[in-house]
């Protein structure tokens, strides 16, 4: 599976008007928490192959308009590294710091 990365608010503002789930993960290659957080991410990603849903990326220090847009679209306090599932404009799901899960992000849509 592919990571799609977020690097303008226009692509920001397409998640938030799709009608479809979309997974966010926001990023901070600063942070050991982030990285831990990210590595777990990717293992569960790569050992999902099946599934449909998009997962976007977003580095908070490089794309701070992108990261703010996000929170702010969706009704979240920005935190980093976390975690996202949203759709047709909502945040189903939110996830931060050690709860960064993709189980958990997948479980939330039954």
């Amino acid at each position: 599976m592919n990571w799609i990365t977020i690097n303008s608010e226009e692509e920001v503002d397409n998640i938030y008007q799709s009608a479809d789930y979309s997974i966010i993960y926001k990023h901070s290659p600063r942070c050991a928490t982030s990285l831990m957080a990210y590595r777990q991410l990717r293992s569960e990603v790569n050992a999902a192959s099946d599934i449909q849903i998009p997962i976007y990326i977003v580095d908070v220090i490089q794309n701070r308009k992108e990261s703010q847009a996000i929170a702010n679209n969706f009704g979240v306090v920005h935190e980093s590294p976390q975690i996202l599932v949203v759709k047709g404009g909502q945040c189903v799901y939110d996830a931060s710091h050690e709860d960064v899960s993709l189980r958990d992000s997948l479980a939330s849509l039954n």
